[in-house]
């Protein structure tokens, strides 16, 4: 949608344009020389290796930076132990930007079961260890150690996820904003291309960092409300208490308003604001404060509802936080970039190649989407175990067909690695480019939190005839012999149009297609926002057919979570009875993770559904959080690993399942162990080690 939002390519650049762009951002004094700066205007500190590729979160706005003019330096993974790699560079004109890097250095770092990982896909040489937990607030308090009065701009993932007082997984307690921690000088959240580029020319225009106040998609913190705000308590919004039934938002409106038919329903996809005003420039929603969400679970839950409801920055108001007696301050999400705008960013002059100070290190994220193309941002899919909507928003941004084509023929032209495969043409999902509200003022209105649950909303273009145009035309490319598609495929879309599944599973699955049903069961269906399995079995159905019929022997690889919020050990006996009856063998799994402000994790941390009114009398939701529960689950969907039979027998027989045991087609497990098989250990062998890191890392066998 069009606003007054000037676009990011129109502002006049900066003085230092006149170097041109770097072959690349410079990492040392020695790279400043050689490009004749004396200075840089804002240096980029960030937990991952520089990788000068437009999937890497530092690199695409170090180019942005840069193609604004500014002369931009690049600091990956000091040695946070002393100052001496903060100094590296020297002091920047202009500020800081940190960043912990594509992911939450927590979760980086840490397994589902709080187990340290021992490898990083984000670092040269997959090494462990090579960022702080809690990386950005290490990083900013060296900086502010270093450079005392040096303003800091954080940033990424991590800072989006931790902008307010948010449920701490690792600490297993509510821990306050990372911006009160990290002592930065502003917070930007989501894709912040809009944001960074205003902070740097206002900054360089003289203004200082205090007077950057009223930024979309950026948060401060404030002793007070800013002037002339009228102030909305949450609470009068969305009582945490017994409440009396607030009007439908959408009455008065057309047929077509995204109403559904429950009461249930309308609760998780029409949350109510009853407010005179939604001018952001007017009033502003006060959450309840660090203290009191930390003190009361209800408080907590009935927070993360009425935030999740200020997403969509058309209609999104300001949001305030008290943290004793100073304040976070949110600025509604930043307006969606153009099609043009996204273009541009990612047309770049990105090398897509680690930096040369790595030499042969390799580093394995680089690898695995190096000769992949990012087609579009953001998802209205609502899962609530997933960050996605937190980070980057649920209004999909597009790019053009033309500038997706001019970068497969840039990585064929380009790439001296390429063989003529294009490992995938995706983002957040793979099924949703160009897909949007068929009216412009309806989305604008908008407040569901997802366009898919509890069903397709009728306001949903779900044509899939552009995307198919664009699959024939990247794999006509000359030079280019495959084009697949790896992104996570939302299937409830895809059966809506039989064509467009054809056209997948003939050209573009490599022998596997990864899908993530994520379960079977209703219960933990519904708090994961997903739909029936039903629609899996259309769209597997589906895939058999078409895969048939192209001639080749192809598979579904279904991804399930294990232990997710509303989950019983009842649902997962009726999964492990569908993976068997399915013959699938998951050979690594998933396990709920508790990710910063996913509302999942709310559910998690409170055992109330924020997807409904938070009700005290209401009473609280079955959550898996004993590791003993969890670990249940997990064998579950193990169930054919005779290591988890003892657990799973032991089990089985308390819940009064005993006709599962046995060595029928219909039990789930044998009786007795299989005798154990030792393996002789040569001298001077080291004998052979596995280990299961819960994650989504392997794939799942389907046993012929």
């Amino acid at each position: 949608m069009k606003s007054d939002t000037p676009a990011i390519f129109d502002y006049r650049k900066y003085w230092a344009e006149c170097f041109g762009p770097a072959p690349w951002l410079p990492m040392s004094r020695k790279e400043m020389d050689q490009l004749g700066w004396d200075s840089c205007d804002i240096i980029i500190v960030s937990g991952d290796g520089y990788v000068d590729h437009p999937s890497f979160g530092m690199a695409v706005i170090g180019r942005v930076l840069e193609a604004q003019g500014f002369r931009v330096g690049m600091i990956a993974q000091p040695d946070w132990r002393s100052t001496d790699a903060f100094t590296a560079l020297g002091q920047p004109n202009l500020f800081f930007g940190v960043t912990a890097g594509n992911m939450d250095s927590m979760i980086n770092h840490y397994t589902a079961d709080r187990k340290r990982r021992n490898d990083d896909a984000y670092t040269p040489g997959n090494v462990a260890g090579q960022r702080p937990d809690r990386a950005i607030t290490v990083y900013s308090q060296r900086l502010r150690e270093a450079w005392r009065d040096t303003p800091i701009v954080i940033g990424g993932i991590e800072a989006s996820l931790r902008r307010i007082a948010h449920y701490d997984y690792w600490s297993d307690r509510v821990k306050r904003s990372v911006l009160l921690d990290s002592r930065a000088d502003i917070l930007l959240f989501g894709n912040a291309e809009r944001a960074i580029i205003e902070v740097a020319h206002r900054l360089a225009q003289g203004e200082s960092i205090d007077q950057l106040t009223e930024i979309r998609g950026t948060a401060r913190v404030v002793t007070s409300p800013y002037a002339g705000r009228t102030i909305i308590d949450s609470t009068s919004i969305d009582e945490p208490g017994v409440v009396e039934a607030h009007t439908n938002p959408y009455d008065g409106m057309s047929a077509e308003s995204c109403a559904t038919e429950s009461d249930e329903e309308v609760e998780v996809a029409t949350p109510v604001r009853l407010v005179a005003s939604t001018n952001p420039n007017t009033h502003v929603i006060r959450l309840p404060s660090a203290e009191a969400v930390t003190a009361d679970p209800a408080l907590y839950a009935h927070a993360s509802r009425v935030f999740h409801k200020e997403t969509n920055p058309h209609n999104a108001l300001p949001l305030i936080q008290y943290h004793g007696d100073r304040a976070v301050w949110l600025n509604p999400p930043p307006i969606p970039l153009e099609t043009d705008e996204l273009d541009w960013v990612f047309e770049l002059p990105y090398q897509r190649l680690p930096h040369p100070d790595y030499g042969d290190a390799a580093v394995p994220a680089m690898e695995m989407i190096q000769h992949s193309v990012n087609i579009m941002r953001g998802c209205f899919g609502g899962c609530t175990f997933c960050s996605i909507t937190e980070h980057e928003g649920r209004i999909i941004q597009s790019r053009s067909e033309e500038s997706i084509v001019r970068e497969v023929e840039r990585i064929r032209d380009t790439s001296p690695s390429f063989t003529g495969v294009i490992s995938d043409l995706g983002g957040p999902t793979a099924n949703m480019w160009r897909l949007a509200c068929k009216d412009k003022a309806t989305e604008a209105a908008c407040r569901k939190l997802s366009c898919v649950y509890p069903g397709i909303c009728k306001n949903l273009n779900t044509d899939q005839t552009p995307l198919i145009s664009l699959y024939r035309k990247a794999r006509a490319v000359t030079g280019v012999k495959k084009v697949l598609i790896a992104s996570g495929l939302r299937y409830d879309l895809a059966v809506e149009s039989p064509e467009y599944v054809r056209e997948l599973v003939t050209h573009h699955v490599g022998g596997y297609l990864k899908i993530a049903p994520e379960h079977t069961e209703d219960g933990p269906l519904s708090k994961m926002m997903k739909p029936g399995i039903g629609s899996y079995d259309r769209f597997a159905e589906m895939f058999e057919r078409f895969s048939k019929e192209a001639g080749k022997k192809q598979y579904l690889i279904p991804y399930f979570i294990a232990a997710h919020p509303g989950t019983t050990d009842d649902d997962m006996v009726s999964l492990a009875l569908w993976l068997k009856r399915h013959r699938f063998r998951a050979d690594q799994v998933q396990t709920f993770y508790p990710s910063p402000m996913a509302t999942a994790t709310a559910m998690y941390h409170t055992g109330y559904n924020p997807l409904k009114r938070v009700k005290r009398n209401s009473g609280t939701m079955n959550t898996v959080r004993k590791l003993k529960q969890r670990q249940l689950h997990k064998a579950f969907l193990r169930y054919h690993d005779p290591d988890n039979w003892p657990l799973l027998r032991k089990t089985l027989k308390a819940m009064g399942r005993r006709d599962l045991i046995g060595n029928g087609a219909l039990h789930l497990i044998p009786p007795r162990q299989p005798p154990k098989r030792h393996r002789v250990v040569k001298a001077g062998e080291r004998p052979f080690r596995t280990q299961h890191t819960g994650e989504r890392r392997g794939s799942v066998n389907r046993k012929k």
